[in-house]
């Protein structure tokens, strides 16, 4: 959209303020905001703004950071008064991409990805919780509606679901479809297939609006892998593709593939993903909670691995429709809706890009693994880390996710999670006390 074009729609639609809206390091969103005549002079020249008080975006000494409007992601913000939006790069004085800003790292991964002729395109399925709000009587938090998988959602959270499906239709988010997940409270919100940087917009745009229509309806929609014991936690299962920019087709497919659909390309993507899943793994489950979340029993993976059937896998390759036999998607099923959209797509984009490039050999699925491997200590090995700790740990030695992210991203990226886990470590939980206080 042209910056006049924007202007005019603004003027059209009432439009006061506009929200310059960026992502920081640890995926939250930031914004500042300009009166609607100031809009020209932002969308020409970028708006100023000091950075040295973003986590990691920049020090003291060199805060002067300008965000720079992609004039394409304008939009009209629904449940607001006379406010639009617009997504931003971060940008130096001169004009060059800050280092630090995770959109512009996207943008370099999927350059790269062009190079080689590929397009990386995504669709996320976006799980969450929508909770009552604590009050006095009712401080814990409780599940909004009671509901297991497919339920067909009723009164009154039908009114919240027509509000919020107007809403990210008013804000260009395409939506493939929605419904009940398996545990109380719990929802599901697919995306279409986009590019990898629109999809990661859409992801941002998707958890604002779930949170700000959940807020209008004295609801509090939350993100956290697992808020709850014993039930299912809360992922974002990504699904995967490259098309080919030659001649249009998806470069993961083989029809002649009869067990899988899977090309060279394809397998070699996969063995990308499995080489770096562990490192990856405090990208993509970035919180202490995460790892509550990737244990057995709740379809969650728990193994480097990959596979057609069950749901635990890491990598799960969809069965195609036989009319449709060249949609081969990935289904990488450890991210969940607390990371950073465009860091976990730059982690997996690199990760299979190095598959491709290395022509790393993709391992047998893991339903023949599973048969053929008795070896515990093997089976062992093959697991996803299974805390925070021994994320950041795998995460530090990889060389490749440190060239992906550039060397600011995960310098600041490990030190903040670090410090979030020695927070936590020096935390006294109520589990401890309930376990021991009265015992010893």
């Amino acid at each position: 959209m042209a910056a006049e074009s924007i202007m005019s729609e603004a003027e059209a639609r009432g439009i006061r303020f506009c929200n310059l809206e960026f992502t920081d390091i640890m995926g939250m969103a930031k914004a500042v905001t300009v009166p609607v005549e100031q809009l020209p002079a932002s969308l020409a020249e970028g708006r100023w703004f000091d950075g040295s008080s973003i986590e990691g975006f920049a020090r003291v000494v060199e805060s002067d950071m300008f965000l720079h409007p992609d004039a394409a992601t304008f939009a009209v913000i629904p449940w607001e008064t006379a406010r639009g939006r617009i997504v931003c790069d971060v940008v130096r004085p001169d004009g060059t991409p800050f280092e630090g800003d995770p959109r512009a790292r996207l943008r370099l991964l999927s350059e790269r990805a062009t190079r080689l002729g590929l397009r990386y395109e995504v669709a996320p399925e976006i799980e969450f919780f929508l909770l009552q709000q604590p009050t006095l009587d009712q401080p814990a938090a409780v599940p909004f509606d009671a509901g297991s998988y497919f339920d067909l959602v009723s009164e009154p959270t039908a009114h919240v679901w027509r509000d919020l499906m107007d809403a990210l239709d008013a804000l260009g988010v395409p939506v493939e479809s929605s419904h009940h997940e398996v545990a109380d409270g719990q929802h599901e919100i697919d995306l279409a297939m986009l590019p990898a940087l629109a999809a990661a917009d859409a992801i941002m745009t998707a958890k604002l609006a779930i949170k700000a229509v959940a807020a209008h309806h004295g609801l509090r929609a939350t993100f956290m892998p697992k808020p709850f014991s014993g039930v299912s936690g809360s992922g974002m299962h990504i699904h995967q593709r490259c098309i080919s920019l030659g001649d249009g087709r998806n470069a993961f497919a083989d029809p002649d593939n009869l067990e899988f659909g899977l090309s060279e390309t394809g397998l070699h993507f996969i063995a990308g993903l499995l080489a770096h899943a562990a490192g990856m793994s405090a990208v993509l489950s970035p919180l202490v909670n995460s790892y509550k979340r990737l244990i057995p029993a709740f379809e969650a993976p728990v193994e480097i691995n990959w596979g057609h059937h069950n749901h635990d896998m890491l990598v799960r390759v969809p069965r195609v429709s036989a009319r449709r036999p060249t949609d081969v998607q990935l289904e990488i099923r450890s991210p969940d809706p607390s990371c950073n959209p465009y860091l976990a797509l730059t982690t997996l984009l690199a990760a299979g890009l190095d598959g491709i490039e290395r022509n790393l050999e993709c391992p047998p699925p893991a339903d023949r693994r599973r048969r053929a491997t008795a070896n515990r200590r093997e089976a062992q090995s093959r697991r996803l880390p299974e805390s925070l700790a021994n994320a950041l740990e795998t995460m530090e030695a990889d060389a490749l996710l440190r060239e992906a992210l550039g060397p600011t991203i995960f310098d600041e990226y490990l030190d903040a999670k670090w410090q979030e886990w020695e927070d936590y470590r020096r935390e006294v939980t109520p589990w401890e006390l309930r376990r021991y206080l009265a015992l010893f």
